[in-house]
């Protein structure tokens, strides 16, 4: 890394942190969420860039180089066809394969009566969720992974000796990635680590939207207990796909947890029971959670002031800016509000007109970056972003803020050891723990005589069984 760059990296970063801290920076920062734009400002389309993911990792070196924007995330196209591909999945429609080749990519939501978990598999899913995972849940979405008891295939094991290597390859350059935006690019890795809740992991991967919905009338104790099974498991996936430094946030992706698409009751006796645990766990780890609240979340601003100050950013969809400035600012930095159909439809004074009034009302104190509402397509055109980009540069400096070389370097914050034990509570005991498929016990017991370090051999086997775990758990909830 050069001087040059060097330097530019640790302003960007302080300035980035200072504000997620809820402080003021010398300016506010910079962090478009931008995944088809990046690769129509490239010059590729969706299927290139989303098939062969170097190519979008290249696009986003580009967008962060050209822009000279302080963070962004290193491929926010993120679900690789190509490995969905690998495993069989069948809920991604991939463009060039299922869509058009410049269409980005689509989830399918299966149909009521084929949800890929049974209204009456709720107790197979409470009792051990890793294994239903694989022994249920994988063969229903892979059109090549055979069900427990069916005929194994060729085509069966090549999905998971192709989809685990793939995984693998993928995370790596992801990890290549961020060090390239820093080191090439001056540029901060926005965010670590991926975060959904209990029950959006339900509707969207399990039972789908109107399954879940009909189990929240007929069942919704076992709606709530599945949750609370889920809990532990989707902690142990934020925490260790999470930055070690610390400095950025995990990103919980807030799909259909809000009022109207449930109702308020749901809210509050099971959604935010179990997410707010694991908040409240990470904060103690030293986490701080970004809450990409997808949607209009308005009905539950009042409730998110119950976490602790400085846990969270809010990042601002379809909610009412002002609203959410009133109800959370004076705990939590807010980010984003920029309507997507502004920077796709919108003039340019309109772009300058929206950027300005955030800055002004919401962003004048400080605590604030700058962003579109959701993720950026390939609808947004290059001149608005480039609005928005140059527009927030010029008018949002802080006038009478700190230089950049006089903010804080960002540290990490040390763990809670208190606070986790006190939210560990809030968890139910899983067996197998988290990280682990096939317990050290039962592995122990095939062994007759261990004739060396027991030790090590039962360290290096939890080490390979948390490769295991982390597939199926990220095939839940990354892809």
């Amino acid at each position: 890394m050069s001087a040059n760059i060097e330097q530019r990296y640790s302003e960007r970063l302080r300035r980035y942190t200072t504000a997620m801290n809820n402080q003021k920076p010398d300016r506010v920062p910079l962090r478009p969420f931008v995944a088809e734009f990046a690769a129509k400002y490239a010059g590729i389309n969706c299927q290139q860039a989303t098939h062969d993911f170097e190519g979008a990792l290249a696009a986003t070196r580009k967008c962060a180089t050209d822009f000279d924007w302080d963070a962004t995330v290193g491929n926010m196209i993120y679900v690789w066809t190509g490995l969905t591909e690998a495993i069989g999945l069948t809920y991604y429609g991939a463009p060039g394969i299922h869509v058009p080749a410049d269409v980005g990519f689509q989830y399918r939501e299966p149909a009521e009566d084929n949800a890929h978990m049974r209204a009456d598999e709720y107790d197979a899913l409470i009792a051990d969720p890793t294994g239903f995972l694989f022994n249920t849940w994988l063969p229903r979405v892979s059109k090549d992974v055979a069900p427990i008891g069916g005929p194994s295939t060729y085509r069966n094991n090549l999905a998971f000796v192709k989809g685990g290597m793939a995984m693998l390859n993928y995370f790596t350059a992801l990890g290549a990635q961020n060090e390239r935006l820093k080191n090439e690019c001056g540029t901060v890795s926005a965010i670590g680590g991926i975060l959904k809740a209990p029950l959006d992991i339900l509707g969207d991967k399990l039972r789908g939207y109107y399954g879940l919905t009909n189990d929240l009338i007929e069942q919704p104790e076992k709606v709530l207990a599945a949750c609370r099974a889920l809990m532990p498991h989707l902690m142990h996936v934020a925490l260790t796909s999470a930055d070690p430094e610390k400095t950025v946030p995990i990103t919980i992706w807030m799909h259909r947890g809000c009022v109207p698409f449930v109702t308020p009751h749901t809210f509050e006796t099971i959604y935010w029971p179990t997410l707010r645990p694991i908040i409240e766990t990470l904060w103690a780890h030293g986490y701080q959670t970004l809450f990409y609240a997808e949607g209009n979340w308005d009905a539950h601003l009042d409730t998110f002031t119950e976490l602790p100050e400085g846990s969270i950013i809010f990042h601002i969809d379809r909610s009412d800016y002002q609203k959410a400035h009133k109800a959370l600012h004076h705990k939590f930095a807010l980010s984003g509000g920029i309507p997507n159909t502004v920077l796709s439809l919108g003039a340019q004074q309109e772009v300058r007109d929206w950027c300005k009034r955030l800055i002004d009302e919401i962003g004048a104190d400080g605590g604030f970056i700058m962003d579109a509402s959701a993720i950026v397509q390939n609808d947004a055109t290059v001149e608005n972003v480039r609005v928005l980009t140059e527009f927030t540069r010029e008018y949002g400096v802080y006038r009478n803020g700190p230089s950049v070389e006089r903010l804080a370097a960002p540290t990490a914050r040390p763990c809670d050891e208190a606070a986790i034990a006190q939210w560990a509570k809030e968890f139910p005991a899983v067996d197998p723990a988290p990280g682990i498929c096939v317990p050290w016990e039962g592995k122990r017991g095939e062994l007759k005589n261990v004739l060396g370090d027991e030790t090590l051999v039962k360290r290096v086997w939890n080490d390979i069984e948390g490769f295991a775990y982390t597939f199926i758990w990220h095939c839940l909830v990354s892809f």
